[in-house]
């Protein structure tokens, strides 16, 4: 075998590993992430605010889907008071940019807001999910918008 054929077999064996470390990282993330928003959707499922408070970031932020920001104490307030009698997601999916990951999907729920009223919501949602220096995975920011038939 020649030096060039052999330099160049070397090359391709040590950027094929690169690759696929990252392609299993990447695929972790996505599965972490993806297991985060599960025990979001439990929480409401379950009327159980308290398992979200570990997902949130301490600086959180809330776009509601009236265009209102509420940091993390506010939306646990918001989710306390709210009662679902059904939540589903549908349609997630989970995008990682190194410490970074953008979760969508879809929100179907039925309940009784803070005041006691009666709603059934059809959302798209965004969460953007930041890796912190702990390791931890939390949600930095999230946001809804209605679906309009």
């Amino acid at each position: 075998m020649k030096k060039p054929l052999v330099l160049s077999l070397i090359a391709l064996v040590l950027l094929v590993s690169a690759v696929w470390s990252q392609a299993s990282k990447t695929g972790g993330t996505v599965q972490v992430v993806a297991a985060q928003e599960q025990k979001w959707l439990e929480a409401q499922k379950t009327n159980n605010p308290d398992l979200i408070a570990p997902l949130l970031a301490d600086n959180f932020v809330d776009t509601s889907s009236e265009g209102k920001f509420t940091d993390k104490a506010g939306m646990l307030a918001t989710e306390k008071a709210t009662k679902y009698d059904s939540a589903e997601y549908s349609d997630v999916k989970v995008h990682v940019y190194g410490n970074a990951a953008v979760a969508t999907g879809e929100f179907e729920s039925k309940g009784t807001d803070e005041s006691g009223k009666s709603f059934t919501a059809d959302e798209r949602w965004t969460d953007t999910w930041v890796k912190m220096p702990n390791g931890k995975w939390q949600c930095v920011a999230s946001q809804g918008t209605p679906v309009k038939m």
